[in-house]
């Protein structure tokens, strides 16, 4: 059985074909209802705002890419022609490090960043969910938790990291004076609700909530000190601000150059930062005058910046990483051998259940004479099978399996096809 991951990040898309190819939760639920069947046994679908990955399971790579790449297509915006662009693959141990590391932050665009922790058990928990996550993807993604966690003990990589909310604060702060700012942040979510937290520790002027629903504004809004409104005062609100900080999850824009213009006035800026994938924000908003506008690719400057020794805790983290891999590959290959090892046990307990019942047959024995006999016949055939069983699982977990597995069960003549009893 296979293993590998396909997708795009920062790394390979900007944020215009990164947006094209985002999924909501009931997308990714869509996603993996298609992708289940077929050469796919098990997937799970990731997608944050900087990256969208699939993870699949299964007996013929090349099927599963191929089939995978077109079910992202057909489920999302993205082009196959901007896809082949901008996707990567990895295989079997490479995919297992490479979800290691996403799930250490190691590839994030914020080296140390929190929240990508929540985003892959939330990928997890929907998988398990649509019951396309089995034995493989579900000790794959608890694996890649747990190194997660282990990457943030034992390196402390996450001290003095910033998210990419205080990323969008930080370049709001570099370009206007934030104490004397009217701060607008649209959206209630997790990342609008870090971003408005990190507003309000750094002394922001008046802040203000703008939300499609108006419970979540004014619940966030309480939490800052701040005023939550509706979106039918979102013109009003944003022609007051000075900065605007937007972050809803929308499937859509939700300004254009129409909005911002409407809502500027001569010899004034206004500085808009769209952290969200996919944009709240058009591009063309750009050119409206008195408007400064940045998305969230604008923000890896002020990543660099507050790097703060960061790297260096990267550099240590990567050694847990691949240990953790190849620990996963050992599992894996284990794995390969059971059915063979347990068929090998059935057979040879099978046989030491006969010759015992024909021994019983012709001697007559005494209720503890039969229970020692017993007793010794199974341990002799445990010691016999001893041998074998560890040279196989020390083949599976080195990799090399197959000549080992295939000798076993033709020497032992072992049905593949019949489940061991018991």
């Amino acid at each position: 059985m296979d293993l590998l991951v396909i997708g795009l990040s920062h790394k390979t898309a900007p944020v215009a074909q990164r947006e094209k190819a985002s999924l909501g939760d009931e997308g990714a639920r869509d996603l993996l209802a298609d992708l289940i069947g077929g050469p796919v046994r098990e997937a799970v679908v990731l997608s944050t705002c900087n990256r969208c990955e699939i993870y699949l399971v299964g007996d013929d790579p090349a099927a599963m890419d191929a089939g995978a790449a077109a079910a992202l297509v057909r489920h999302t915006a993205i082009t196959a022609d901007e896809l082949s662009c901008a996707r990567y693959r990895h295989d079997f141990g490479e995919a297992a490090r490479h979800l290691f590391r996403v799930a250490s932050s190691l590839d994030s665009m914020v080296v140390g960043e929190s929240e990508i922790q929540g985003q892959v058990l939330a990928a997890w928990e929907r998988a398990r969910e649509s019951r396309s996550a089995g034995p493989v993807l579900n000790e794959l993604f608890q694996r890649a938790l747990e190194t997660g966690k282990r990457v943030r003990h034992e390196t402390g990589i996450g001290r003095g990291a910033v998210s990419v909310s205080s990323a969008a604060v930080d370049l709001a702060r570099s370009s206007s004076a934030i104490t004397a700012s009217r701060v607008l942040v649209i959206g209630a979510g997790p990342v609008a609700e870090s971003a408005a937290a990190t507003l309000v520790d750094g002394g922001a002027g008046e802040l203000v909530v703008a939300n499609r629903t108006l419970a979540s504004a004014h619940a966030l809004a309480g939490q800052i000190g701040g005023r939550g409104v509706g979106f039918s005062d979102l013109p009003d609100e944003l022609a007051a601000a000075d900065v605007v900080i937007s972050s809803t999850g929308a499937p859509h824009p939700i300004l254009g150059p129409d909005e911002l213009a409407a809502a500027c006035t001569p010899g004034r800026t206004k500085l808009v930062i769209d952290i969200s994938v996919p944009r709240d924000v058009t591009a063309e908003a750009a050119a409206v005058p008195g408007v400064e506008l940045h998305d969230i690719d604008d923000l890896q400057g002020v990543v660099d910046r507050n790097l703060n020794g960061r790297m260096e805790r990267a550099r240590r983290s990567e050694p847990i990483v691949a240990e953790e891999a190849e620990r996963f590959v050992r599992w894996s290959g284990g794995r390969e051998a059971a059915p063979v090892i347990a068929r090998l046990h059935a057979a040879a307990e099978q046989i030491r259940d006969d010759e015992f019942e024909r021994f019983l047959r012709r001697n007559e024995m005494t209720g503890v004479d039969r229970d020692a006999l017993e007793a010794f016949t199974r341990s002799l055939v445990s010691k016999l099978l001893m041998s074998p069983t560890v040279e196989a699982r020390r083949a599976a977990e080195a990799g090399d399996a197959s000549d080992e597995l295939a000798a076993l069960a033709r020497l032992f003549a072992l049905d593949a096809d019949a489940p061991p009893e018991g």
